[in-house]
């Protein structure tokens, strides 16, 4: 039996699987090995198995045995393996170390590099994997490199006949399950004379 994956925040008595053993008698179920942490119970005589506590992710992938005993003699039983899958919720959002960065941009540059941002994510594997992009390019001025976060001017600026300051907003999404979360920052953007 390989039930449906499990959401790390399951709650208790959470339906798993049914165990259904063919048999001409009536069976007893319980759970025989490979569950020493107690995060399942099994009832006796229809086979379902429902979570019996909080589950840790960093316990699963769990292998454990169900056996079915004659329910008229206990020397009559057979066992049979139980896979669970948990998979790991994204917990964090990405977080920028500042939500408000100002940097200075010579007029005049061709495409340059402005500024490196780098967010931190507490999540592990793809809830932790980074994708960086603009909310606001100001007309396509602005670039952001989605892997590395290094923001670039797309054209040089010209201080006399442009504004001398640009609000870009940056995100930074991860690949979260079920959903994906993102962390933003403000870079403000002063061109200098």
């Amino acid at each position: 039996y390989h039930p449906a994956p499990l959401a790390e925040k399951t709650p208790t008595e959470t339906f798993v699987v049914e165990i259904s053993a063919l048999y001409k008698l009536p069976v007893n179920y319980s759970i025989a090995s490979g569950d020493e942490k107690g995060y399942f119970i099994i009832h006796s005589s229809s086979g379902i198995i429902r979570t019996s506590k909080s589950l840790d992710v960093e316990d699963f992938p769990a292998n454990f045995k169900v056996r079915a005993t004659d329910s008229s003699n206990a020397n009559i039983s057979n066992e049979v393996e139980v896979k669970v899958e948990v998979i790991n919720e994204n917990d964090f959002p990405p977080v920028f170390p500042s939500s408000l960065l100002e940097v200075s941009l010579a007029e005049n540059l061709p495409t340059t590099q402005i500024v490196q941002l780098k967010a931190q994510d507490n999540d592990t594997g793809r809830n932790g994997f980074l994708t960086y992009g603009i909310l606001n390019g100001h007309g396509l001025k602005f670039r952001i490199n989605e892997t590395t976060g290094i923001l670039y001017s797309t054209a040089p600026f010209d201080y006399e006949e442009e504004p001398t300051e640009y609000q870009v907003v940056v995100y930074a999404e991860d690949d979260g399950v079920p959903e994906k979360k993102r962390g933003y920052c403000t870079v403000v953007i002063k061109i200098t004379d």
